[in-house]
């Protein structure tokens, strides 16, 4: 594995490269107005990441921030019963309980004859050994309306293959790498998140959902990049005769080009190819700055480890060190989560390694927040490994800290509800004065949502898509900054004290375990 200094150094100097043009900072730019530079941290920003990545300019009155899980349940069953023309809805799985969902997607079908819907989901996930599995609880929606109407796709990544597929237990395999993208798009609206289709995700389940009405442009591009990796994925195909049980379906692999474990070039070649053909739609005319019409900007973020596409990365280093070169004359606030918060070694690097006036708040899931907390068996131990990976962190940002004499500039706190769990992860960004007890703090312009958790796994094996909004619309910022307070309501700050309680503790065994499996967290 690639040491993590070396990856950072290659990160830094790829998005350098990039952003050399612009790169340098006039030494009158401290005689600007706070809203000037400001202004010059996110028109570099724009630029600097237009020269990579597509971009959607949008108008900030199409962007809703969902706050709670069955608000999310309930906008996404409003759109299904508005559907029209297309349902694609990419998850992890659906739960075999969201009865009312698949009903809901079954009476648009039957309403409206020429609509059409695809599934795009993970297919270890997907097939567990359960009663019924997420395969079996869809079934009766291709038999009802046919397979040109409803195709349900499944992805398998391709690191598990040979001995390795046959001797991994069932539910581990998953360990290897999932399809994550969290899209749900009908018509001309989506709703971009980091939760599944379950339950829990509707109830009390904290995660980040943002709604986009009225985006054509933008729905189509995300059904492109879902239809890209069709080919890459089996198609599930009821048994004839057989009700219920493993029997009952097939995963069926179509693709005559490549095989089910070996399709990796092929497929980063055509989402390459993807982010291509938008890149070039969308860079003529293009202003370096938001317009009042179009006051927002989207940029895709795609993240497949196992397949060699590696965006997220080389954004995330993009957005840093343009963070990081405007900062000696723009304060920057940082505040960054993941449910499960095991940071991608180069992006902890460049964290701790940011300049003195950027400051950081990171909000991880306290232990009984962790989705795991409880569960039988190894998995049990999962939210134990978790606090060992979040007090590494933590004590190297106390290093940094005391080295360069600044008092908890890099801050950690950990998300707690009772009856809750936490899964929630991105990044919002604050241009101006980062004083903690400033009354008037600066809203988040800048964010990162999407389905990373921002950690090793994420980065290696997860099929991610994630996007970079910046904006400098008021009312959008605000809400921002009303999302992010909602999650901090509800953290507390981790000091000494915290690793020292009796429950907080670490056993050997479990911190073996997590260095054995470390880039699984």
């Amino acid at each position: 594995m690639m040491n993590p200094w070396r990856t950072y150094s290659m990160l830094l100097l790829t998005c350098r490269r990039a952003s050399i043009a612009h790169s340098r900072i006039p030494t009158q730019i401290a005689k600007i107005s706070t809203a000037g530079k400001q202004r010059r941290v996110t028109d570099d920003l724009i630029q600097t990441i237009s020269s990579t990545q597509p971009r959607f300019s949008l108008s900030s009155e199409s962007v809703t921030i969902i706050k709670e899980p069955k608000v999310f349940y309930d906008t996404l069953i409003s759109m299904i019963k508005r559907a029209r023309r297309n349902i694609s809805l990419s998850s992890l799985y659906i739960g075999t309980e969201e009865k009312e969902l698949v009903q809901s997607l079954h009476n648009a079908l039957a309403s409206n004859p020429n609509l059409t819907v695809n599934l795009h989901l993970d297919m270890m996930r997907s097939t567990r050994p359960e009663n019924p599995s997420t395969a079996e609880f869809l079934l009766p929606l291709i038999k009802s309306f046919g397979d040109q109407r409803v195709k349900v796709h499944l992805f398998k990544t391709p690191k598990l293959k040979g001995l390795m597929r046959r001797v991994v237990p069932r539910r581990f395999d998953e360990g290897w790498g999932t399809w994550h993208a969290k899209i749900y798009a009908i018509d001309d609206e989506v709703i971009i998140s980091g939760a599944n289709l379950n339950s829990s995700y509707f109830t009390n389940r904290q995660d980040r959902y943002l709604h986009f009405n009225s985006q054509p442009t933008l729905t189509r591009y995300l059904r492109d990049f879902l239809g890209v990796m069709v080919p890459f994925t089996h198609r599930l195909v009821p048994m004839e005769g057989v009700e219920s049980g493993e029997d009952s379906y097939r995963a069926q692999w179509i693709n005559t080009q490549a095989g089910p474990t070996n399709y990796e070039s092929q497929a980063a070649q055509a989402l390459s190819q993807l982010q291509q053909r938008y890149l070039e739609e969308f860079s003529q005319g293009s202003q370096d700055s938001l317009s009042s019409s179009s006051d927002t900007a989207m940029f895709p973020i795609i993240q497949g480890g196992a397949l060699g596409i590696r965006e997220e990365e080389r954004t995330i280093a993009t957005l840093f060190d343009v963070l990081s070169r405007h900062s000696e004359h723009v304060p920057v606030s940082v505040d960054l989560t993941s449910g499960y918060f095991g940071l991608y070694a180069p992006y902890k690097d460049m964290i701790l390694a940011s300049p003195e006036n950027m400051h950081w708040n990171i909000v991880a899931a306290s232990p009984k927040a962790n989705g795991f907390y409880g569960s039988k068996g190894l998995s049990g131990r999962i939210p134990e490994a978790y606090t060992w990976l979040e007090r590494s962190f933590w004590k190297a940002a106390q290093r940094v800290s005391k080295q360069s004499g600044t008092d908890s500039r890099i801050q950690l706190t950990e998300w707690a509800k009772e009856g809750w769990t936490y899964h929630a992860k991105g990044i919002w960004v604050q241009l101006g004065d980062d004083k903690v007890q400033h009354v008037n703090r600066p809203l988040p312009t800048i964010s990162l949502f999407g389905s990373t958790n921002l950690n090793s796994r994420s980065a290696n094996l997860d099929t991610e898509l994630s996007f970079l909004m910046i904006t400098k619309d008021n009312r959008l910022a605000t809400e921002l900054g009303e999302e992010l307070k909602g999650i901090k309501t509800n953290s507390q700050v981790v000091d000494h004290t915290t690793w020292a309680l009796p429950e907080r503790r670490v056993r050997l065994s479990t911190m073996a375990m997590a260095k054995i499996v470390s880039g699984m967290l």
